[in-house]
């Protein structure tokens, strides 16, 4: 067998391992991405100090550039909940729109209220919402829900500051404020495609029954949510800031004396320090809440993200193993031979890595690892297209294997195969839509 044969079938067995271990002996997603280290590091003849060492720089550069930037943006989003700043989005797109539009409501306030919160902190976060508008509308609850929950996936999947596609930003080096717009321009329609259009087709076919302790859940009072135009603006200040710096570096000729400060306050750091501390005034003090009550917010909504954290930085250790022991280079020839277009390479492989993992964050650190060699042969290729192509395929294929599968199905009411039908394909239509989307936008930029 050939030193690329025998290379592949290391990767292959790799990623089986990595399958294996998740799905048959539920061990937990950051130990078994150090396990596949481990086993890619032994099996390609890797000495033994130099795989502790690459598993250690491969975790510390993911997570010196993720670790701040997570924190700073889940406070936002910690925020955005305890402000009932993402109600008043609802409510009033609801109102503009007309309750027979509110599916195409929820959508919009998935889309923006999960710019700063997780899949599935921000599907719990406005669940409530959904079920009361059903029951105010006599509209199914998969027609209003699903819009929702397609595009708090899309979000996560595509936009920073979520934590993968910050992590694999920084892997590719690719520009923040770029991933962001390319990631509007194309989630906003997969989200619309997958999301109202979709639901409106499906959604009268499946029943569901109001869970108990929300039939008699209490409206809330105007006077106790933020305003819309306040609430609005803070969730979408950090996107504001990083996307400002890009079109400035754009437009401003090099070398102009003020780039080292738009370079400063544009970067994600910052932004999101800026971001965070106006969330605590006009999400928190505004409201009146005390700074002490601000303090215990921010304690709860760290603890959370360390899983997140492990799992991304396991990722990222798993790329520099994949590297470093001469896999990567091994599986560019083999890639580029293929004569695939990069960014549907990127898309697929990301596709069939959520398929197989459940995980969205786990399939795309582990996309990156293996499509980051094959660039090289791209020199001219934007990473950011390829950022979005990652995240759009990790889109894909929500279902027994994703712990966002079964959210969906249990508050929905739904059964498995319903929510398969409903929701499952409802992320594969929103993550074919994206790819085509990021396919045209490749042939503009």
């Amino acid at each position: 067998m050939g030193t690329t044969a025998a290379l592949m079938l290391v990767l292959f067995a790799a990623i089986g391992l990595i399958i294996f271990l998740i799905m048959k002996v539920r061990l937990h997603a950051f130990v078994t991405l150090i396990v596949a280290c481990m086993f890619v590091g032994f099996a390609t003849g890797m000495p033994l100090a130099k795989i502790g060492a690459s598993i250690e720089a491969g975790m510390g550069s993911t997570l010196g550039f993720l670790a701040t930037i997570l924190g700073l943006g889940t406070i936002l989003g910690k925020m955005l909940e305890v402000s009932r700043g993402a109600e008043r989005l609802a409510r009033t797109l609801i109102n503009v729109l007309g309750k027979q539009r509110a599916g195409w409501a929820m959508m919009i306030v998935g889309f923006i209220a999960g710019i700063p919160v997780f899949f599935q902190v921000g599907f719990v976060l406005l669940i409530p919402l959904v079920f009361s508008v059903a029951v105010e509308t006599g509209l199914s609850m998969v027609a209003i829900g699903i819009p929702m929950a397609v595009s708090l996936i899309t979000v996560h999947c595509i936009l920073p500051p979520h934590p993968a596609a910050m992590a694999i930003a920084g892997s590719l080096k690719a520009d923040v404020g770029r991933i962001i717009m390319y990631g509007i321009i194309v989630g906003f329609p997969a989200a619309i495609i997958a999301g109202p259009l979709w639901a409106n087709l499906v959604g009268n076919k499946f029943e569901f029954k109001l869970p108990d302790h929300l039939q008699k859940r209490e409206r809330v009072s105007d006077n106790e949510m933020p305003s819309f135009g306040i609430t609005l603006f803070t969730v979408l200040l950090p996107l504001l800031i990083m996307v400002s710096k890009t079109i400035i570096e754009l437009n401003a000729p090099k070398n102009a004396p003020y780039m080292s400060a738009v370079n400063f306050i544009g970067n994600p750091v910052t932004a999101l320090l800026i971001s965070a501390l106006f969330a605590y005034y006009t999400l928190g003090l505004a409201r009146g809440f005390s700074m002490k009550q601000i303090l215990s917010f921010t304690d709860q909504c760290f603890g959370p993200v360390a899983g997140i954290l492990l799992v991304i930085g396991g990722g990222g250790a798993f790329n520099k193993v994949l590297i470093d022991s001469g896999l990567g280079n091994e599986l560019a020839k083999v890639l580029t031979g293929l004569s695939m277009n990069p960014i549907i390479l990127a898309w697929l492989v990301a596709v069939v890595m959520r398929f197989s993992v459940g995980s969205a964050t786990v399939a795309m650190m582990t996309a990156v690892g293996i499509v980051m060699p094959v660039l090289k042969a791209y020199p001219g290729l934007d990473p950011a297209l390829i950022a979005v192509a990652i995240g759009a395929g990790a889109i894909s294929f929500s279902h027994v294997n994703d712990s966002g599968f079964w959210i969906v199905k249990e508050f929905f009411g739904l059964s498995v195969t319903d929510t398969l039908k409903a929701y499952t394909s409802a992320t594969c239509i929103a993550a074919v839509v994206a790819l085509v989307a990021t396919l045209a936008l490749a042939n503009i930029v």
